[in-house]
């Protein structure tokens, strides 16, 4: 940085009791006031070069005693006073960019950044000397020009020393990192509003500001000192930094990450910031949530009216938004669409096995978040079931009812072989849904290939009872005929075949609105299986007992 030594003499200041003197052996005839500290002066090296001291010491110049001056408003306060009587003086003094803002340079953006911050005492001064203006304006036409441009950057002391460090390539972005907020947001609206700046160098450079200047939210909440919304002034300043970055972000698509605007939402929760910034993020979200991973979703619940670990009404509403979005974009390509849809059921399945193990989560939010995106976009229901179960291990006092309503979405043709047969097992499950497992599953076996020529007659009963009657050997039988007692329930060895028949036997006997005897009926157990599943669980018992 360029600086300018005047003066040729060494300093002679001194302090006392909170008075400044020069040593001297002229006795001191002048005390001019400055704020709360005093200056012990001749007359002669002030009043010489200046003419507001020549009046204000003319006005009493009879009294022998020293002359008092008060200066309650000089422009830079004491550090400024004394660096014009040291000039006065003709003591050594350098001048930069760190003392000395009465001519901006408009080819080095560091300049307008140093001279920035050392205006920050004096903002009033600054705006009315159109100091402040006038950087902004040099630093906005610097960026313009050349948007890609790196700098070598040369750091300085205060006094104008050269350091003898290494020579640091310094992009704008990290240079406009260094102003504090107003500055900074004044400075990136005029690059926005002059839209010759890319958007994704816009949010390039909002993330390294929020990087530097925001503080770990997440270490904070798990070290148990989280920020409240109080009269801490920390926080109170960390939400308008905040509030700040939001309002510029660029309104284009992948201008920013999904994984920023998700850690954005995450300070907004902690800070608990306005309701109109946790909005427009969980908007912003929504365009690209087909981008999110689930560890970015997991975003911390600090409101005093929930016990739940993390924010599901957070993650409700971006899913909303998304379907509100995705509804409005039909007409576009569908593909695009549909490829979309099904990563974000993906990620609302994997969003659900962690939250389901929150004993805090509610059955009412857990189901509205199964059903939030549609049943065609799960092409495959095993992680679906993998959240279901975890939820079923975790809640145990669920009744019936309400484990029957947590499985309504579960369709068990999508469940892959594995899934299936843990499924069939699973005694946390309703018994409906274990049947319909395993009928579905003796289904897909007989109709393997494409072909229906191994159905059992159980089965071949079923279908042609709901009126789908083939026509050829090859298919179903054309007429339709009662399927025999022996074919309905076959006594297998399985015994969790045995126990689902059981159960059923006792629901009917305990008239469970006879709805279970349909299902008994329908879904009767294949009198000649091949090797399907209950081959798979014969043997998996028949292990166990020889052992």
């Amino acid at each position: 940085m360029k600086f300018m030594k005047l003066g040729s003499r060494p300093d002679a200041f001194y302090s006392s009791n909170g008075v400044r003197s020069i040593s001297s052996e002229v006795r001191t005839d002048l005390i001019i006031q400055v704020n709360e500290t005093r200056f012990l002066l001749h007359k002669f090296p002030p009043l010489s070069k200046c003419l507001k001291l020549q009046r204000l010491c003319s006005e009493n110049t009879e009294s022998s005693k020293p002359q008092i001056v008060e200066l309650s408003d000089f422009p830079g306060g004491v550090k400024a006073f004394e660096l014009c009587a040291k000039f006065c003086y003709g003591i050594t003094i350098t001048l930069s960019a760190c003392s000395l803002c009465s001519e901006i340079p408009s080819n080095d953006r560091r300049y307008c950044i140093v001279t920035l911050q050392t205006t920050k005492p004096f903002q009033l001064w600054s705006e009315e000397l159109g100091i402040t203006s006038r950087c902004i304006e040099s630093l906005v036409s610097k960026v313009v020009s050349n948007p890609m441009k790196v700098i070598s950057d040369n750091r300085s002391d205060q006094k104008g020393d050269i350091e003898e460090v290494r020579t640091a390539k310094r992009w704008w972005g990290d240079s406009l990192s260094e102003l504090r907020i107003d500055l900074y947001w004044r400075t990136m609206a005029a690059l926005k509003s002059g839209g010759k700046v890319p958007p994704n160098l816009i949010g390039a450079s909002l993330k390294i500001y929020t990087s530097k200047w925001l503080p770990k939210i997440s270490r904070k909440l798990k070290n148990g000192s989280g920020l409240n919304s109080g009269s801490d002034p920390s926080s109170s300043n960390c939400r308008l930094l905040l509030e700040s970055i939001i309002t510029l972000l660029p309104t284009e698509r992948n201008a920013v990450s999904c994984s920023f605007l998700l850690k954005l939402l995450k300070a907004v929760n902690v800070l608990q910031a306005s309701g109109s910034s946790k909005l427009e993020l969980a908007r912003r979200v929504a365009l690209q949530l087909d981008e999110a991973k689930v560890c970015d979703l997991m975003i911390p619940s600090v409101s005093n009216g929930s016990d739940t670990i993390y924010d599901v009404d957070v993650f409700l509403n971006i899913l909303e938004q998304f379907m509100l979005q995705s509804r409005s974009q039909q007409t576009s390509s569908s593909s695009a669409l549909n490829g979309s849809m099904i990563k974000v059921s993906k990620l609302v399945d994997g969003y659900l096995q962690e939250v389901a193990r929150d004993v805090n989560v509610p059955l009412s939010k857990f189901i509205a978040l199964i059903e939030a995106v549609p049943g065609l976009a799960r092409l495959k229901h095993d992680d679906l079931y993998r959240a279901i179960d975890i939820y079923l291990k975790t809640h145990p006092n669920l009744n019936k009812r309400e484990r029957k309503d947590l499985c309504r979405t579960l369709d068990c043709k999508k469940l892959s072989l594995e899934a299936c047969m843990h499924a069939a097992q699973n005694e946390l499950l309703p018994l409906r849904v274990v049947v319909q497992v395993l009928f579905s599953e003796e289904t897909r076996a007989a109709m393997a290939g494409g072909q229906l020529t191994g159905l059992p007659s159980n089965i071949k009963a079923l279908l042609a009872a709901k009126g789908t009657a083939p026509s050829t050997p090859g298919s179903l039988a054309t007429t339709t005929r009662t399927p025999r007692p022996q074919d309905k329930w076959l006594k297998s060895p399985n015994p969790s075949v045995s126990r689902s028949r059981m159960k059923l036997d006792a629901d009917d006997k305990s008239g469970d609105d006879g709805s279970l005897k349909v299902m008994k009926q329908d879904c009767s157990t294949p009198s000649r299986p091949k090797k399907t599943m209950f081959n798979k669980l014969r043997l998996m018992n028949r292990d166990e007992n020889e052992k």
